[in-house]
């Protein structure tokens, strides 16, 4: 099953962030608790973890990019 990652909130007044650098590319393994992306906001930088086992499919927003609060960002497959 295909599922659409959402970037999180990490504070109450974080909207958006821009993702940094993506440590897994299509056609990689993904493990709970790997990490899956770079972002960076006002006030930090920070990796966004893997919730569960499966396969990255595809990259919605790509690296510099910024992309809002609740955007999916990427695809897996799990």
């Amino acid at each position: 099953m295909k599922i659409k990652l959402k970037l999180p909130r990490y504070g109450m007044n974080m909207e958006e962030a821009t993702i940094v650098k993506w440590l897994k590319q299509p056609g990689d393994a993904i493990k709970e608790g790997d990490g899956l992306y770079e972002i960076e906001t006002e006030k930090v930088t920070q990796v966004v973890e893997a919730v569960g086992d499966g396969t990255m499919v595809e990259i919605l927003v790509p690296e510099d990019e910024i992309a809002e609060v609740g955007e999916a960002v990427c695809v897996v497959e799990a």
